[in-house]
């Protein structure tokens, strides 16, 4: 199946949208200018930055992009559990912050981009009300969906979604599973693409742990109508990564990635490190409380330059990721 219009016109390869910093306007207009979609992640971002950053890649001329939101589906979290958790991870001396379950400004955000319509809007972690779809696609937005199952893929497409984004286990960051308390399936990307093509007939991309040329070449053979790419970014001289981000990317020290809630209370993959390690098997479902719960620790931790307290995102083809131009990574990719 062939990829609507402004995805039709990029190579095979996107870059995918990472929220907390890696996704800059930098990364986007680099990768847009050598013929990829790339996406401004809004996740996190307030509402002037990102019309900020959307001015931006708009006065280089781009007009290949796109901007990821996070759908505000809570995971809700008891006062006991979070209670019990702050207990377990809480720095000396320090006070719980009061539990905070907000929807990253969703309806602000929503409102910028109706107002004032980019190529592409996605979605991430939930599946959007239906007159909020309908609204994009009536302003001539392209509209696209991470799924991390059939099901999930039918219910999106129920809903009049354009492109589903299928996203695999192994994906660094975090997973858009819909369901709170589930993990995505241990399934290989390959596979979960192939079944949601017999399930749904609509444009896919695939992404999640893919970091070398022959997986995409796989992931298009077995169905794909392109491969979005994020940890093999990371490290793009234009990403906005962190240093100690990109430090523990290179680092022999780290071994393995896992799926984790430590921090979020969502299911990310990460670097496995200190924080990692001693709290993972004991972090609550609880999205965004958790997250905000974790915010100061981990800011200060990054402060600090303490790669152990952190949250490093990473798919499990991060040993792949390298310092180079986006355009180069991701020519390297391309079939």
């Amino acid at each position: 199946m062939s990829l609507p219009e402004p995805l039709s016109r990029s190579k095979p390869v996107f870059a995918a949208p990472m929220a907390g910093g890696p996704s800059t306007p930098a990364l986007v207009i680099a990768a847009a200018r050598a013929g990829h979609f790339a996406q401004l992640a809004a996740g996190y971002k307030a509402v002037d930055a990102l019309r900020t950053d959307i001015g931006a890649v708009r006065e280089a001329g781009v007009d290949l992009f796109g901007v990821n939101l996070f759908v505000p589906n809570i995971h809700r979290i008891d006062d006991a559990a979070y209670a019990r958790y702050w207990e377990r991870i809480a720095p000396s001396g320090t006070s719980m912050p009061a539990k905070t379950e907000d929807d990253d400004a969703w309806g602000a955000k929503v409102e910028l981009l109706l107002a004032d319509p980019v190529p592409a809007v996605s979605f991430t972690f939930g599946l959007p009300e239906r007159t909020v779809i309908d609204a994009f696609r009536d302003a001539g937005t392209l509209v696209l969906q991470t799924v991390t199952s059939a099901a999930e893929a039918r219910s999106a497409i129920d809903a009049r979604i354009d492109v589903l984004v299928v996203q695999g286990y192994g994906a660094g960051g975090h997973s858009g599973v819909w369901e709170a308390g589930v993990l995505p399936a241990a399934v290989p990307l390959v596979d979960l693409v192939r079944g949601i093509r017999e399930a749904v007939a609509a444009p896919i991309v695939a992404t999640g742990a893919v970091s070398r040329r022959d997986q995409v070449a796989e992931l298009l053979d077995g169905g794909a109508d392109a491969v979005a790419v994020g940890t093999a970014l990371l490290r793009a001289r234009e990403s906005g990564t962190s240093s100690v981000h990109r430090s523990a990317l290179a680092d022999p020290a780290f071994a393995r990635t896992e799926l984790t809630r430590a921090f979020t209370g969502r299911p990310a993959r990460a670097l496995v490190n200190r924080f990692v390690e001693a709290h993972s098997a004991h972090a609550p479902s609880g999205y965004p409380a958790i997250h905000h719960l974790t915010r100061a620790m981990r800011a200060d931790a990054a402060a600090r330059g303490d790669s152990g307290g952190v949250h490093l995102w990473a798919g499990e083809g991060w040993r792949d990721a390298r310092e180079a131009p986006a355009a180069e990574i991701l020519r390297d990719l391309t079939p």
